[in-house]
């Protein structure tokens, strides 16, 4: 499969690729089509200055991650360190769900907007100031609160401008600008010196910047509303492969894009074969989410997600032995491993999705959602302490280890229901899924499926 770096094009262009690509359209037709050209370009406006706002957002995010671990690098910082470093800005992340909501409602979405927009720019030329551990951990954690907020206010407005026939397209336009704007963060370090002060500086004019196109958007302000929410035990009982999956992909995705470029330069790549094998790896697992997500609706989606779990793990294993002898080969090994990897969340949602009814979609997705972000915190720590001990191929031993434990869970659980072979009464619709704020799954065209019978299945 080759992959080209992308080519800079007019977001409207770009959007009104996304809008009309047939693979966006498989995801659900009712619910994905914008009826008449006058709709698209009602739409088309104010989805292009939020969307560009989150382009900018999800760049500048990605920048400061990268030149994070390569400033971490430079001064010595072992693996484990930078891994609570790193783990320091998911668990912000993880606290923001719950503080950033309560803000907005006292404060309202500008000014809720303009205070944390205003600590974000801040915060990356503090990490040029002073060069601490302790002291970085800190600013990543309030990073990590901050961005949340952001994602929060800009997804908000972006549930504004998706009505119920154009939903399912904003969603999928939302996931493919992230996708794609986290892959060109990856390549951006190579614009200067990565160890200096220009990429913090860079990174606060992105920040900068996303404000412009979103606080000029002449969109009505959201009304506040609570998010649903789910206890973590009876999601659990609900779905143990989902819950379990949901977690194991934090785990997964979370200490790749905190340790990829340790690990990157850590097996002798240089500083554009680290950029490229992370952006690879990256756009592969958004471009493979389309094929997955084609099997997924049409076999058992417990042992399509087992089987993904079983390759990928044995990919990850000779990924721990090409790091040590071939590290050219990565680069190709990275395109599977991303393709498969970054499907496990999707799987994890759309499993889950298949037991419960319509009406719970959203409190359910958000406890998935926030298992994805306590396995995002934990897994650099872990991941980086064991780089410590074996080495940065170590990171490859890590997420085998993961897949296989995740491997073993779903088919003990899918084992222990027999009697279930069949498919469920309903299929909920597979929809490529990345981790963000619970104000995004609002979006999620699955949510306004309610209109017909249901009989929740057997729990599996």
């Amino acid at each position: 499969m080759a992959l080209r770096t992308p080519v800079p094009q007019s977001l409207p262009r770009l959007l009104r690729n996304v809008c009309h690509h047939p693979g966006y359209a498989t995801v659900h037709r009712r619910d994905l089509s914008i009826r008449g050209n006058d709709s698209v370009n009602k739409l088309m406006w104010p989805l292009a200055s939020l969307l560009s706002g989150v382009s900018m957002l999800v760049v500048g995010v990605a920048l400061l991650t990268v030149a994070i671990g390569a400033q971490a690098g430079s001064a010595k910082y072992s693996a484990l360190v930078t891994g609570i470093i790193m783990s320091a800005y998911f668990a912000g992340f993880v606290y923001g769900t719950y503080a950033c909501p309560t803000l907005i409602r006292k404060v309202g979405y500008i000014r809720a907007f303009a205070v944390m927009a205003s600590v974000a720019s801040a915060l990356p030329v503090l990490h040029a100031l002073w060069t601490n551990p302790w002291f970085w951990g800190v600013l990543r954690f309030v990073t990590g609160l901050c961005i949340v907020g952001l994602y929060m206010v800009i997804e908000s407005w972006l549930n504004v401008v998706a009505s119920s026939e154009s939903r399912g397209k904003v969603f999928a336009a939302y996931m493919a600008v992230s996708g794609v704007s986290t892959a060109i963060g990856q390549w951006l370090i190579l614009a200067s010196d990565r160890y200096g002060f220009v990429p913090f500086a860079l990174v606060s004019i992105l920040f900068s910047f996303a404000l412009i196109p979103t606080t000029l958007t002449t969109i009505r302000e959201p009304q506040p509303t609570n998010a649903p929410s789910m206890s973590l035990v009876r999601l659990f009982v609900i779905s143990p492969i989902g819950a379990i999956a949901a977690m194991g992909s934090g785990l997964l995705n979370g200490t790749f894009f905190s340790l990829g470029y340790v690990f990157g330069t850590g097996v002798g790549f240089s500083d554009s074969r680290t950029a490229t094998f992370m952006a690879v790896t990256i756009l592969s697992g958004a471009a493979f989410q389309w094929p997955v997500g084609h099997l997924s609706d049409r076999y058992d989606r417990r042992w399509l997600l087992f089987w993904i779990c079983v390759v990928t793990a044995g990919l990850a294993g000779v990924g721990f032995y090409l790091a040590r002898e071939y590290e050219n080969l990565l680069i190709f090994l990275g395109v599977l491993y991303g393709g498969l990897s970054f499907a496990v969340y999707g799987l994890s949602v759309a499993h889950t999705n298949d037991l419960i009814e319509p009406s719970k979609v959203l409190e359910t997705t958000g406890g998935l959602l926030l298992l994805y972000g306590i396995g995002a915190t934990v897994g650099p720590t872990l991941a980086g302490g064991l780089m410590d001990f074996m080495g940065p191929e170590g990171l490859m031993l890590f997420f085998s280890i993961v897949l296989s434990l995740l491997a073993v869970a779903v088919w003990r659980f899918a084992s222990k229901q027999k009697h279930s072979q069949a498919p469920p009464v309903h299929r909920a619709d597979y929809v490529m899924m990345d981790a963000s704020s619970q104000a995004v799954l609002q979006m999620d065209p699955r949510s306004e499926q309610e209109n017909f019978d249901f009989d929740p299945p057997a729990k599996q």
